[in-house]
């Protein structure tokens, strides 16, 4: 019944056949789009509903401080700020990482269609363009949707990072000496 479902649902089958045009690369590219949609989604339940009872308790637990402006009371200070800081940004630098792949994994797919398309021209000749535009397809789907998630990914990873400079900015001004 499912299998049945999935063949009469005409987006499903639309972007099974684009998949499948763009070859396995395309399917790397979209394991690694799905892995920056989780990781940037497990930041922003973080900085939206987790962090806040953090946030909550360093400001309780330097109000009630009587010493807020001696050397140790800076280090205290520093130290929070610096642990904060490295909880914020923990996935930052992996959903960095992976979206610089995509542009690579793009060129990747580009090179594996030509390839295809080299091949076809070797066993047929150059008079087949119905067999060519199969190893076109491979080449260039791959590069747009490398680029698309690199975009889409920068665009993300800005927001997360200005998310996170926000928040700290607010912790350090909360623990004012």
């Amino acid at each position: 019944m499912l299998l049945n479902l999935w063949q009469q649902s005409e987006p499903l089958l639309s972007i099974m056949h684009f998949l499948m045009q763009g070859g396995w690369v395309l399917w790397l590219i979209v394991l690694v789009a799905f892995l920056v949609i989780t990781l940037a989604a497990e930041r922003i339940w973080f900085l939206l509903i987790t962090y806040r009872h953090q946030y909550d308790q360093h400001v309780a637990h330097w109000r009630l401080r009587s010493d807020t402006g001696s050397w140790c009371a800076h280090r205290i200070r520093e130290a929070i700020l610096s642990n904060t800081n490295r909880e914020l940004s923990t996935t930052l630098p992996i959903i960095k990482v992976l979206i610089m792949i995509c542009p690579m994994l793009g060129l990747l797919g580009t090179v594996t269609g030509m390839i295809s398309v080299f091949e076809v021209m070797a066993f047929n000749g150059t008079g087949n363009a119905r067999l060519m535009a199969a190893g076109i397809s491979k080449a260039t789907i791959p590069t747009m949707a490398g680029m698309f998630v690199a975009i889409m990914g920068l665009l993300l990873s800005v927001q997360l990072e200005r998310m996170v400079t926000n928040r700290h900015e607010k912790l350090a001004t909360a623990l004012s000496i």
